[in-house]
């Protein structure tokens, strides 16, 4: 997701919102804790990823930052220069959600949030909503008055 939004920030020159989403990659990065309870081949996977990532975000750093991105580039022993190196494709396949998170309003105050098939029908969701904690503690021993569901956006129940 990330190689996707910086991508379309720097083509409309949103150098700030770029930053911003870097920002959040190596905070990500830097909570990234591999397990240490992992086998060799595990530990190994890890550091292979990481060490990815990093290698990505040197690429994306680049426009806005080149003597850092080729710093930490040389530093992961990329080959060349990092301002040679093809720009990062996003995999849009991975992108696609097959869930969605629907805020659940009760008497039109945010009392919890579900998780939802994309898909999924109205008797679904409102199963769904009536089943989460944070929205039972609002609605029990009252009376449902009224459903709305507004699809893939919120669900709103009035109670009585």
């Amino acid at each position: 997701a990330t190689i996707d939004a910086v991508t379309r920030d720097l083509e409309a020159l949103g150098f700030n919102r770029a930053v911003a989403r870097l920002y959040e990659l190596v905070n990500a990065l830097g909570a990234f804790k591999p397990d240490a309870q992992a086998s060799g081949g595990a530990d190994e996977a890890a550091r292979e990823t990481r060490a990815y990532a990093l290698a990505q975000l040197m690429k994306l750093l680049s426009p806005m930052m080149p003597h850092l991105a080729e710093t930490g580039w040389q530093a992961l022993g990329g080959p060349g220069l990092v301002a040679d190196a093809a720009w990062p494709k996003a995999d849009m396949a991975a992108l696609v959600r097959d869930e969605v998170v629907l805020p659940v309003q009760v008497n039109g105050k945010k009392r919890g949030e579900i998780s939802v098939p994309k898909d999924a029908d109205e008797a679904i969701i409102k199963d769904a909503a009536l089943a989460d904690a944070g929205v039972g503690k609002f609605i029990e021993g009252k009376e449902i008055a009224k459903t709305i569901i507004v699809p893939g956006r919120i669900v709103n129940l009035v109670v009585k």
